[in-house]
């Protein structure tokens, strides 16, 4: 891949493209090529063959997704299913008809059983059964990697896929129902911070609340409040976090450097309760309240940690720390007061 290649980002917009393509620009790749929704909507198959067929990128990076937290997963199935299969079997078999020299599927390690034996390799995918909170999305992304891997030994396409661990970062979904787990609690702290301080204002703009009691049912409903905030689950689950600029830099580098079949794991290798996460974001927040954990929600997957030693091999390690991603992703968010 040279600077001067075109290269095709699906998912521009989000969280994980929107850092890829940052990273591609920092890195001096000139030629990035990308599409708004509403000018390719990527479920529709005739639509991508079409936009292949007339930009014919040299290498494809797909990052473009619906995705959403354990309680969206949950709810939203059958979308999260269909929606996933339609976006990626498009776009791969369109990089491959039209000729695309390279695509990266980034899948999630949510495709590993739910009991799979700790810190997770990347041999553990289909040896037990899945997590049931976020079963479609899991499959969704299992055929994903199954369709780079069969494109790679039936046509010889050079497709590869990586499967990230939780991500966080600019651009991610901070919303009080539908996000994963640490922009959910960074923004119920930053709120229940503002609401501690008597900050009404600030909090009906960062909720789009026409008045404080209407702000005030919706922090109750999601737990927010201003001398404690509430946490779904039980707090004893124990999760990876990888800051998305890092998750880019890590993609990309297999792009560069990486032609294997073998999907690679993406991800620092360390990993915190849900507790001792909750106690990072309150003091990143300057919150001194109390913390509480509701164990009416569900928790998940007990524990997910992944093997990074392949990723390792291939000379790419983690930089940013959790405690400093976490600070800056605080300091973002209240920059741009993160409204989704």
């Amino acid at each position: 891949m040279t600077p001067h290649d075109t290269i095709y980002i699906a998912g521009h917009t989000g969280m994980v493209g929107s850092a890829i393509r940052r990273r591609l620009e920092n890195k001096g790749y000139s030629k990035l090529i990308v599409r708004d929704l509403d000018a390719l909507d990527l479920t529709r198959q005739a639509a991508v063959e079409e936009f292949f067929d007339a930009v014919k990128p040299a290498y494809v990076f797909l990052a473009a997704a619906r995705v959403g937290g354990i309680q969206a997963n949950n709810t939203l199935r059958a979308e999260f299913l269909y929606q996933n299969l339609q976006i990626q079997s498009n776009v791969i078999h369109a990089a491959w008809r039209f000729g695309a020299r390279k695509l990266l599927f980034l899948g999630s390690s949510c495709i590993y059983p739910k009991l799979a034996p700790q810190p997770i390799r990347e041999d553990a995918l289909l040896t037990s059964e899945l997590e049931q909170t976020n079963e479609p999305y899991a499959i969704a992304k299992i055929a994903g990697l199954k369709m780079c891997e069969s494109y790679h030994r039936q046509y010889g396409a050079n497709f590869i896929a990586a499967m990230p661990t939780n991500l966080y970062g600019p651009n991610d979904n901070f919303d009080l129902r539908s996000s994963h787990v640490l922009p959910a609690l960074l923004r119920k702290f930053h709120l229940a911070r503002l609401l501690a301080e008597g900050a009404e204002a600030a909090v009906m703009a960062d909720l789009g609340a026409a008045d404080m009691d209407a702000a005030r049912a919706r922090l109750a409903e999601a737990g927010v409040f201003a001398d404690r905030v509430e946490v779904w689950g039980t707090g004893t689950p124990r999760r990876e976090f990888l800051h998305v600029d890092d998750c880019a830099s890590a993609l990309v580098h297999l792009m560069e450097t990486y032609d294997e079949e073998p999907f690679v794991n993406i991800g620092c290798g360390e990993d915190v309760s849900i507790r001792e996460l909750a106690g990072l974001v309150r003091d990143a927040a300057g919150f001194s309240g109390e913390i509480t954990f509701n164990d009416s929600y569900p928790d998940g997957t007990p524990r997910k940690l992944l093997d990074v030693s392949r990723l390792d091999a291939l000379g790419w390690k983690a930089s940013i720390s959790l405690r400093d991603g976490i600070a800056r992703t605080v300091a973002q968010y209240r920059e741009t007061r993160g409204r989704i």
